[in-house]
């Protein structure tokens, strides 16, 4: 059964009922659910499937190779010298197959391409000089390794340049789709425990995979995290390893952004990381974007000029705070750490990232998702007290106005009284004298229990709520 994925599902049917060939790409990031959606879609049914090995040479990839060419029908095939020879064999599997429509799924792409190997070069040829002449094809290539994927595919400039027809991203889960899938799970999670998993385990669906539902929300998260051969305990290193071939950088700069709940500039993070400001760090920074561990936002009013950039992956963001330093040796660690200062702390922050990865929860909420609107952040240089304002989202809308949003996280409805009822006020005062905007500013919160309406609500002009972020 797949969860969710119904946009991704019908590009999938679109090729496969194509009258030509097509040439699909499929990418995202480790433990996404890139394989089971391709073949759940597909019924398990392929003329020709095959696995890329992970750090091997050439000649053990060609060896690979060979052992799926035989297991799916090419009983005799010799092992292929080279990758011209390889898929010249898979071209003979195709043309003696009788599939109507030949789906060809070659799964973790990327690792095949080892260092000198011509991988690319013969891939190139197959499709151009074989699958693009014939109308029966349908490739599917995929991969972890969302670098790779850029670079040598979506961005090729040569003999792949514009020939792949279909580009499909697989994001993480949203909380809609995590609570589909709970409850396909039976975990018999409400969704105020869904939204602490999420917050600390983001939308990968392998991870929650991992959730058993004769445990509690807390014990799970302590045999995942803190027991001894918790299986989430060092996804860290793996994560950024599965998709990137030189990971040290990229951990520079995820790492340098960790230490900033704000954010940081390009500056602030070559100083922090160590990192050269160069075109290498534009393409690090570009691709943790396109793998959304991160993101890049703009003081409204301006284009490129002064972006921060936030680290709002789920995980990475748990990881930091309650395992990366931290020598844990109580396999009970979270169940005991629940409601002291640390994770009441954690719950606010991870709250706000989750915000803002529902957006268009929100707007959909707010009843402008019809509207056109860009989202932004702002924040001002501390002043001589060493005080600073920072917004995390705005969102400018074309009908004139801007919603300030403030996200709050507690366990019952949030209660503004008179300091942050000020505090509020001139933020927004603030925001309407550095920026001169001629939009009106409605003040917007959104807290996980919604908000107790007393005078000081009544200067709130719209209310979010956490059920609101499990909007479709």
């Amino acid at each position: 059964m797949i969860i969710g994925r119904e946009k991704e599902q019908r590009k999938l049917q679109d090729a496969f009922n194509s009258e030509y060939s097509e040439f699909v790409v499929v990418y995202g990031r480790r433990r996404v659910g890139k394989t089971y959606l391709i073949r759940e879609q597909f019924g398990y049914r392929f003329t020709f499937s095959h696995t890329g090995l992970a750090k091997k040479n050439t000649r053990q990839q060609l060896q690979n190779f060979q052992i799926s060419l035989r297991r799916q029908g090419y009983v005799k095939a010799p092992l292929p010298g080279n990758w011209l020879e390889a898929f010249d064999m898979l071209a003979t599997l195709i043309e003696h197959s009788n599939d109507k429509r030949k789906v060809v799924f070659i799964d973790e792409m990327p690792w095949m391409d080892a260092p000198r190997s011509s991988f690319l070069s013969a891939l190139e040829h197959f499709w151009n000089g074989f699958a693009s002449s014939r109308k029966d094809v349908l490739l599917i290539a995929c991969g972890s390794a969302t670098a790779w994927i850029t670079k040598k595919l979506l961005k090729n400039k040569k003999g792949l340049h514009n020939r792949l027809t279909y580009r499909i991203h697989l994001s993480p889960f949203t909380l809609s789709e995590c609570e589909k899938y709970a409850k396909w799970q039976r975990l018999g999670m409400n969704r105020k425990q869904l939204m602490e998993c999420y917050m600390a385990l983001g939308g990968i669906p392998y991870y929650w995979s991992l959730l058993d539902k004769s445990k509690s929300l807390a014990q799970n998260i302590d045999t995942l995290f803190f027991s001894k051969r918790g299986e989430l305990r060092n996804e860290y290193d793996e994560l950024y390893a599965s998709l990137f071939n030189h990971p040290d950088k990229y951990l520079a700069v995820i790492e340098a952004l960790g230490k900033k709940k704000a954010g940081m500039s390009r500056a602030e993070i070559v100083a922090v990381s160590g990192l050269e400001d160069n075109g290498k760090l534009s393409e690090i920074l570009d691709e943790l974007e396109d793998c959304e561990f991160i993101r890049k936002y703009n003081a409204i009013g301006q284009k490129t000029k002064g972006a921060l950039f936030q680290l709002i992956d789920c995980y990475t963001l748990f990881y930091f705070k309650f395992i990366a330093g931290n020598p844990i040796n109580d396999e009970q660690y979270w169940s005991k750490s629940i409601d002291t200062p640390h994770y009441t702390n954690w719950c606010g922050l991870a709250f706000e990232r989750v915000c803002l990865l529902h957006s268009r929860q929100i707007k959909t909420k707010l009843g402008i998702s019809g509207i056109i609107s860009s989202e932004y952040a702002w924040w001002t240089g501390n002043n001589e007290k060493g005080n600073g304002t920072q917004i995390d989202l705005l969102i400018d809308r074309s009908d004139d106005v801007i919603n300030l949003c403030e996200m709050k996280f507690t366990k019952a409805p949030f209660k503004i009284d008179a300091n942050y009822d000020a505090d509020l006020q001139n933020k927004r005062a603030r925001f309407v004298e550095r920026t001169h905007t001629q939009k009106a500013v409605h003040l917007t919160m959104v807290c996980a229990q919604g908000l107790v309406r007393n005078s000081y609500a009544d200067e709130i002009q719209n209310v979010v709520e956490g059920n609101d972020l499990f909007l479709e």
